[in-house]
């Protein structure tokens, strides 16, 4: 959907025969008395999409652009489904990787999610580069970005996606004709 939704969907079927999946299955314990009640730290997800399915103890969060945090309420049968690091290059800083965290409450809470990465070499699609959306990321191999996320843990999501792939000039122009918004946060 996300392909077929910026033109490019030739691309899909290509994009799946190379795709690996990693699935996992968490488990949060209650918090103790005076443990915080965080069960996951406020982070972005390095695959190109995570499939998230929660149990009926909802605790999945995600931040607003402003630093607000909202909790996502999913019906019982819904999945939550998250963009990113490799989508936010792939994309070519169209679709943003969101922050997200598990709040624990009085209750164990159990989810499973799925995570997918791309086997190879990612390029942000031809179609999605023009004059007015200059290209900010060059071709990269997505578990190398993996690789450079366990080296530098300090960088935030974006500063670890265009350290790692992204343009240097591009950004540099983007800033100074329209500003620092230009770049995704």
């Amino acid at each position: 959907m996300i392909f077929e939704s910026y033109g490019v969907g030739k691309y899909s079927d290509c994009h799946m025969e190379s795709t690996s999946y990693l699935l996992r299955a968490n488990a949060y314990r209650v918090p103790h008395e005076k443990e915080p009640n965080l069960g996951i730290i406020p982070h972005t997800d390095t695959s190109f999409v995570s499939v998230v399915k929660q149990d009926s103890v909802q605790g999945l969060q995600v931040q607003l652009k402003d630093g607000t945090w909202i909790p996502v309420h999913l019906p019982q049968s819904s999945f939550a489904v998250i963009a990113g690091d490799a989508m936010l290059a792939w994309s070519n800083g169209r679709v943003h990787p969101c922050f997200h965290r598990v709040i624990m409450k009085e209750k164990a809470r159990f989810s499973i999610a799925l995570f997918s990465f791309h086997k190879g070499v990612v390029q942000v699609p031809k179609e999605l580069a023009d004059d007015d959306y200059p290209l900010r990321f060059k071709s990269f191999d997505h578990f190398g970005l993996l690789n450079f996320r366990l080296k530098n843990p300090a960088l935030s999501s974006q500063e670890r996606v265009k350290a790692y792939c992204g343009i240097k000039d591009a950004w540099e122009s983007i800033n100074s004709c329209v500003g620092s918004q230009t770049q995704p946060n």
